[in-house]
């Protein structure tokens, strides 16, 4: 399943790059991008993993505080 999550306060390419390889690590995802131009994170997970959603939230939280993940 591919979801586009829309981000909030992510101030440079860098923290995006940081977002793109943690959430990467979540299992259950299976391909991840963040757009930084469009604000965006775009991530490709076995549906039948119901954690997958609140394991991306509870990661990027831990590593980027201050970025909120939209539509999730």
């Amino acid at each position: 399943m591919k979801k586009v999550i829309k981000l909030e306060n992510l101030d440079c390419a860098n923290c995006g790059m940081l977002l793109e390889r943690t959430v990467a690590k979540v299992e259950g995802v299976t391909s991840v991008s963040v757009n930084f131009m469009a604000q965006k994170l775009i991530v490709e997970y076995d549906e039948n993993n119901m954690e997958v959603m609140e394991n991306i939230k509870k990661f990027a939280k831990r590593i980027l505080p201050d970025v909120k993940l939209l539509n999730v």
